[in-house]
């Protein structure tokens, strides 16, 4: 027996009631425990939210849209135009084209002009006489179906989203970057004997559009609910 504020309680009461309070204070703990792990949680879960929003809005233009348009088997500008002004006139033949990687067959976006085609574009008018022609579009005219012509196009362009990944992906504004070449030849040939040839085209193009809608992803809902009435 135990004398506790003059009351005397049984040995067996004061053992059952330490033990309650050690249950109830393990109970406490595990429950702190528990509260502190769920606050944690958030807070990972919170901190990686921020850390992805921040990334969204600092640029990651890596994750636009881009694309490529390569129509030459030149790499650059000045390597088409350089291989048109080797081609010497009255000369150079469909050997030496090929040597340098021109052929209608094989190059794509190349057109093949017949002599009418030709006369249609050369043929003498009130301001261009006969004489102001050169003497291998001259040769050409003269030769009839011996006559022939190739249109040379080619062209290496690349389009890219160069924006904010988080304002072009919700659509608020949009900004695309064009570069790169263009290049255009005229070789006019008589038997496959090159006897007129020329060029010109773009060495630089740099083409920047910037498109802002106000209202975001709602910009288009309004025509497209007018146009589905």
């Amino acid at each position: 027996m135990m004398n506790v504020n003059g009351r005397k309680l049984p040995a067996g009461s004061i053992h059952q009631g330490n033990m309650g309070t050690m249950k109830a204070l393990n109970r406490f703990i595990g429950l702190l425990n528990r509260t502190g792990e769920t606050l944690n949680q958030r807070k990972l879960f919170h901190g990686g939210c921020l850390l992805s929003l921040v990334l969204m809005m600092s640029g990651c233009s890596s994750m636009l849209p881009h694309a490529r348009n390569e129509s030459s088997p030149f790499q650059t500008f000045d390597e088409a135009s350089n291989a048109i002004d080797s081609l010497i006139p009255m000369k150079s033949d469909v050997a030496t084209l090929a040597k340098l990687g021109i052929d209608p067959v094989k190059q794509p976006n190349t057109l093949i002009l017949t002599h009418a085609d030709i006369v249609r574009r050369f043929v003498p008018s009130a301001l261009l006489q006969r004489e102001d022609l050169d003497p291998g579009v001259l040769a050409c005219l003269s030769a009839r179906e011996a006559c022939r012509g190739w249109e040379i196009t080619g062209a290496r362009i690349l389009k890219a989203r160069t924006g904010n990944f988080f304002t072009d992906f919700t659509n608020f504004s949009r900004r695309s970057e064009t570069t790169g070449w263009r290049f255009n030849a005229l070789i006019l040939l008589v038997n496959d004997v090159v006897v007129y040839r020329s060029w010109g085209g773009q060495p630089s193009v740099n083409e920047i559009e910037v498109t802002t809608n106000p209202l975001g992803p709602l910009q288009d809902i309004g025509p497209a609910v007018i146009t589905n009435r």
